[in-house]
Parts: structure tokens; C-alpha cells; sequence
């Protein structure tokens, strides 16, 4: 059940025991709404059969298991009740991704997005590299945007190379990103193997970053 629902869970529990069934399962559905009870009042909303199932097993009142046997629909009512009395789940709050958090420190924000878009073609190249591990025969055309295309023989070749697409203020800003004065700045510097790393040892871009930079500028 996804939404809310006025009717107490005592109510249910009512109708379930007047069906007349056997003493231990009378038993059983009451230990358990006395424990989707606590669960209430502890404030959760989850009464997941699995959650549900874990606390059932912890206090000795069944295997979690039982809990999806057909013949456990009484049980099921009873939890499922319980959940609709409490409300949905509350949502779980998005993750901030680290990448985000290091753009986030970037005043400049022409080089922020510069930075932005630079992550976003190294995420999109690790997607396509799953791909291809996945499936070895997949090909994946890397040629840039306004590429020409010329084909003198059964090879394409792309005329137009990578850094000719920049513009000379985003070329300049490329270059300044991993400078060692603007990185010094700001507290951060180029590693041994093109990583950027902040004052603290942290990586702040990974491994082989700034040489990227450089090869796509064609320094």
C-alpha cells in the first residue's frame, strides 16, 4: 500500500482473531502487531516484509521466512495494515556525488564549468567502456562534433581535431585549470601521474587528469 490510511491497525487485528483460528496463530498475530506497534512508535515507516521478517525472527515470534508463505496471508494483512496506518516511506534524500562537492569549490565559474563538462565526458567514457567489455564487437565513434569526414580509401579519417573546437578563451581557461599557479591558489597541485590533490593528500580529479587536459589541448 503507498498511501495513508486512518484505520488503526487494532481494528484489523480484531477482524483477524474473530476469523477463530488456532491459538498459536492467534498468538503469533498478536506478539506481532504488538511489535509492528514498537516499530511505529520508534517513528519508522518501514514495514517492509523483509524489515518486518528480521524483527519477527530476532524476538522468537517465526522464521521471516513464513512471512511470504501463502499460508501467512493473515500476517501479511496484519503488517500491511500497519504500513498503511503509518504513511509511505519518507524518501531517501539524493546523494551528492564527490565530483560535485570539488565543483562546488571552484570560484571561477567559467572554469567550474569547464570542469563540469570535462566529468561528464570522463563518466560518458567509462559508460561506453562498460559496453564494450561487455560486448566486444560494440563500436564507438569518438570522432568530434564537426568532424569532416574524408575517406581517400575504406578507412574514415577525421579531419577536424579535438582542441580546433575550443575557442581561445576556453582553450585559455583549459590551461589555466591545471597551471601550477592557479592550482597553488587554491590550494590544490598536480601529482606525479596528473592527478590534482588538495592540501590535505586528497584526490581531489583522478589519476592521468591534468595530462588529458593537456592532450586535448594538443600542449
Amino acid at each position: 500500500m503507498n498511501g495513508k490510511t486512518d484505520i488503526h491497525p487494532d481494528a484489523v487485528l480484531e477482524s483477524l482473531l474473530a476469523k477463530g483460528a488456532r491459538s498459536n496463530r492467534r498468538a503469533n498475530l498478536a506478539k506481532l502487531h504488538e511489535l509492528c506497534r514498537q516499530q511505529h512508535e520508534t517513528g519508522s515507516r518501514d514495514f517492509s516484509l523483509s524489515v518486518i521478517g528480521r524483527l519477527a525472527e530476532a524476538e522468537g515470534i517465526m522464521k521471516g521466512r513464513v512471512l511470504y508463505n501463502a499460508p501467512s496471508s493473515d500476517y501479511r494483512a496484519l503488517i500491511e495494515a500497519w504500513a498503511a496506518y503509518a504513511g509511505p516511506p519518507a524518501p531517501k534524500p539524493p546523494k551528492t556525488l564527490a565530483s560535485h562537492e570539488y565543483l562546488m569549490r571552484i570560484e571561477d565559474p567559467a572554469i567550474r564549468s569547464i570542469m563540469q563538462a570535462i566529468i561528464a565526458e570522463r563518466d560518458k567514457l567509462k559508460a561506453q567502456l562498460n559496453v564494450l567489455k561487455a560486448n566486444a564487437q560494440v563500436t564507438v565513434d569518438r570522432r568530434p562534433l564537426g568532424a569532416t569526414v574524408a575517406a581517400p580509401s575504406s578507412k574514415s579519417v577525421a579531419v577536424l581535431a579535438m582542441a580546433a573546437q575550443f575557442t581561445p578563451s576556453e582553450r585559455q581557461a583549459l590551461r589555466k585549470a591545471v597551471s601550477a599557479d592557479y592550482l597553488e591558489e587554491r590550494g590544490l597541485r598536480e601529482g606525479s601521474h596528473g592527478e590534482i590533490v588538495s592540501e590535505r593528500g586528497r584526490i581531489v580529479f583522478e589519476v592521468g587528469f591534468a595530462r588529458a587536459i593537456r592532450k586535448v589541448l594538443g600542449d
